[in-house]
């Protein structure tokens, strides 16, 4: 009866857990350390010993899902940023989908792109710490199908919480952009569409179409027969 009981009270945790984080995978949940006790030190362990990429949430380590065509898209987007500060003689801090930062207290995300004003970074310096107390400005998330639309909702709010001004979905299944100026005012973009910086990043624009045009290769066109 006792062992029938733990169990049931077990199940009834870890759906509570899976819950409050989004209804994510479970695969995606490590178990050790025990959800609710992990520290910003495991996540640079895991890391550094296996090279695997976990955000910190409630004291729970959730393994970051995403694949080679999100990655693809980001690493573009990383460019884009580059160029767009290069060409203007600008300096910020763009980081890339191993950016990991502690947003607010337990809690540990790493966008798949994020961008800093260089005047809003300690000492007016890239900071020297593995895992910087840092928001950015600007955070770009690329879609995969491991993410559940309760998780990015929660994730949307966080960011905003700690002081995040512009959050971008880029969604290769739908092949759209949803740009939030606040967890409740969003806006959708198509591939017949143009997406811009907004007040973080003037100037900056480019084509949604752009994001996704190398996702699919055109066909080789068939030799003539002679």
């Amino acid at each position: 009866m006792g062992a029938k009981r733990a169990t049931a009270v077990s199940l009834a945790t870890f759906h509570d857990l899976f819950t409050r984080l989004g209804n994510i995978p479970p695969e995606r949940v490590l178990m050790d350390p025990a959800p609710g006790t992990a520290t910003p030190r495991d996540v640079l362990r895991l890391y550094e010993k296996h090279k695997r990429l976990f955000e910190l949430v409630d004291g729970t380590l959730v393994e970051k899902g995403m694949g080679a065509a999100e990655s693809s898209i980001a690493n573009y987007i990383s460019h884009l940023f580059y160029s767009y500060l290069e060409a203007r003689n600008l300096k910020g801090l763009i980081l890339g989908e191993a950016g990991t930062l502690k947003f607010l207290k337990k809690l540990v995300r790493i966008p798949d792109v994020s961008y800093t004003h260089w005047d809003r970074l300690p000492g007016g310096k890239v900071p020297s710490e593995p895992i910087p107390d840092l928001a950015p400005d600007l955070c770009v998330e690329v879609l995969s199908k491991k993410n559940t639309r309760l998780e990015m909702e929660r994730k949307l709010k966080e960011y905003f919480l700690a002081g995040v001004q512009l959050v971008w979905f880029v969604d290769p299944k739908r092949r759209t952009v949803r740009v939030f100026t606040s967890p409740d005012d969003v806006t959708e973009l198509t591939t017949a569409d143009t997406l811009d910086g907004g007040d973080v990043l003037p100037g900056f624009s480019v084509p949604v179409a752009r994001l996704f045009a190398d996702l699919e290769v055109a066909p080789k066109p068939k030799r003539k027969k002679r």
